[in-house]
């Protein structure tokens, strides 16, 4: 298997078995699928959460990590996610959640480990752009927590992609941040001020 998750703050793994072991949290969660769960449900590959707020003339930023996002397995496939946030007091359990990513991370992944080369996978979103993609980060020593996006890894857009970008199709850096920083460029209108 090419992909090489680093392990999630130990922290943040037990906030997310606390809440999975609450029958209030998983009650109240808004995940039909999680709460009807006739198997045992149990968190599974987690990423770390990047957040990419500010594209830069070249197309490179940095990010900041938001969180770790675990997958919720019940049986063969995730049902679920949960996801942490750094409080003060450490890595705190922040809220469950279904939908369309929750597949669509689950895909993705599966995509990356048929691919030759060995990558780190995290999440990158683009809230300017109402997109999140899987980031598969070619160097290996990182500890999940730092960095940003190299010319050379692979950004794989989730479904629902924004329009005219492709869902589940690698990308490398190099060529999708450029496409991505004109999306998020105002335009200028003629007769407008410079």
């Amino acid at each position: 298997m090419p992909l090489h998750i680093p392990p999630a703050p130990a922290p943040a793994l037990r906030s997310v078995l606390t809440a999975l072991d609450s029958p209030t949290a998983v009650r109240e969660a808004p995940t039909p699928a999680l709460r009807s769960a006739q198997e045992p449900a149990t968190p599974d590959r987690a990423l770390p959460v990047h957040v990419l707020e500010q594209f830069t003339p070249q197309g490179v930023s940095a990010t900041r990590l938001a969180g770790w996002r675990f997958l919720i397995r019940c049986g063969d496939r995730a049902v679920a996610a949960a996801e942490t946030r750094l409080t003060p007091d450490g890595w705190a359990f922040a809220h469950f959640f279904e939908g369309p990513y929750v597949a669509s991370t689950e895909r993705a992944l599966r995509q990356a480990e048929s691919l030759s080369q060995h990558y780190q996978p995290r999440l990158l979103s683009m809230p300017s752009l109402y997109m999140l993609t899987l980031w598969l980060h070619g160097d290996l020593s990182d500890d999940g927590a730092g960095g940003h996006p190299a010319a050379t890894d692979l950004l794989v857009p989730l479904a629902p992609a924004p329009p005219g970008i492709p869902s589940h199709v690698p990308h490398r850096v190099a060529d999708l941040l450029p496409v991505l920083t004109h999306r998020v460029t105002p335009v200028r209108l003629m007769g407008s001020p410079a």
